[in-house]
């Protein structure tokens, strides 16, 4: 038994470690979140707009097995050097869907918002409204125990 559950954890452990998260990417290009500089959104002028900044195909980072476009190399720098910190939550998968039980449903970085200081996509104005409206801190809870079950597929 319990070299059994050694196993088990180490599968769980390897898996974990070699595989990418998934991300919310087009299926043609393997371009993430519409192709919106991630980096962008949290500037303060695009934050107190509520405006997002596409990227372009000059400036590409190579993450977690997408592309992520920026509008400017500054942007592409700071993504490189510390993508955890401007990757949307989630890598960009609707927060609102996670939160009510409905999987990895993509984005294209239209919707978002921040909660916290944390960058959330949305599928839909509905979902984005839901959380303005609503208990986004019990939904966010939702959405990181189903990110947590289904980051890997």
């Amino acid at each position: 038994m319990r070299q059994l559950m050694f196993s088990l954890l180490m599968a769980v452990a390897s898996h974990s470690v070699y595989a990418a998260e998934a991300v919310s990417k087009s299926f043609w290009n393997e371009v993430a979140i519409g192709g919106h500089d991630t980096v962008a959104y949290h500037q303060p002028d695009n934050r107190r707009q509520h405006q997002e900044v596409p990227g372009g195909e000059t400036f590409v980072v190579a993450w977690q097995g997408a592309k992520w476009r920026f509008a400017s190399q500054a942007s592409a720098d700071k993504f490189a050097a510390d993508p955890e910190r401007y990757r949307p939550e989630y890598n960009g998968f609707c927060a609102n869907a996670l939160s009510l039980g409905e999987g990895l449903i993509k984005t294209d970085g239209t919707v978002w918002e921040f909660f916290g200081d944390e960058l959330h996509l949305f599928y839909a104005e509905r979902g984005r409204q839901r959380w303005l409206k609503g208990d986004w801190q019990a939904y966010k809870k939702e959405a990181d125990v189903a990110w947590l079950q289904l980051k890997y597929q």
